[in-house]
């Protein structure tokens, strides 16, 4: 299993102690935890959430194999674990309830503050696995699992056709588009009206990181853009060889701008 990526907005946490700082990204394999709050000195945390209504040391979530666990360690406060892919799907985590396990791939845990504003941080689950499609097989053999576990129903999915639809439609052999472009292409989708660039480049990364497990470096300065662009590249060409985007998912995209209008003077 690939294990589970945790991020938080830039604005919420404060990395190495500094409030308010810059986005923070973890990567946490099974057996792993990392832990969440206000954090102090005697409570060191991964995850800091700069609100005086959170607590110094207010949870932490555990990698298992398969899922992962959310303890909240708070004695008044519940958490809520929301699906943004789901129809307002969630699930309430009581006070000192812990290890609860979360089902969903993509989650947003969201705490409540004194502000009229929630404090919230997303976590994308571990590759789920799934039964063979010919059947259980041997029982005393090697479980199979999908080497490329991606769910079509899922907001990264909608992303990667997004990402793909240039070559699907034969228009651009070799450009990609950008995360400007993907947030343009998608924004007349029910799922997509708040859709951020910074969302849409966490969603890449986790296909490229978590999903399609492409080893990039970690380059800085004016390198980063063209590393960028080089993991869209081979994600793309990826998921294209092995058919895991096809042309029949284009049906998932908003129409584009024109092409009505492009179909009936077609028709004519």
């Amino acid at each position: 299993m690939s294990g589970v990526v945790i991020y938080l907005p830039q604005g919420t946490a404060g990395a190495g102690g500094e409030p308010h700082g810059d986005a923070v990204t973890l990567r946490l394999g099974p057996g792993e935890v990392a832990r969440f709050g206000r954090g102090s000195a005697t409570s060191p945390v991964e995850l800091r959430l700069e609100d005086e209504a959170i607590s110094r040391l207010a949870g932490e979530i555990r990698v298992t194999d398969d899922h992962w666990q959310l303890s909240n360690l708070s004695t008044t406060q519940s958490y809520l674990v929301e699906n943004p892919e789901g129809a307002g799907e969630y699930l309430r985590v009581p006070p000192r309830r812990a290890g609860a396990p979360i089902p969903f791939e993509f989650s947003r845990v969201v705490l409540p503050t004194r502000r009229n504003a929630t404090v919230a941080f997303q976590v994308f689950a571990p590759d789920h696995v799934y039964l063979d499609p010919d059947g259980l097989g041997d029982q005393w053999g090697s479980r199979t699992v999908t080497a490329y576990s991606l769910d079509e129903t899922a907001l990264y999915f909608l992303v990667l056709v997004a990402l793909c639809e240039p070559r699907l439609r034969d228009e651009s052999p070799v450009a990609v588009p950008t995360t400007p472009e993907i947030v343009e292409r998608l924004k007349g989708h029910p799922a997509c009206g708040r859709l951020t660039a910074r969302a849409v480049s966490s969603h890449i990364d986790y296909l490229a990181d978590e999903k399609m497990r492409i080893s990039t470096p970690t380059d800085y300065g004016p390198r980063r853009e063209a590393r960028r662009n080089g993991k869209r590249e081979t994600v793309v060409g990826l998921v294209l060889r092995f058919g895991l985007v096809r042309e029949e998912h284009l049906a998932l995209l908003p129409p584009r701008p024109g092409t009505g209008a492009q179909e009936r003077k077609t028709a004519r």
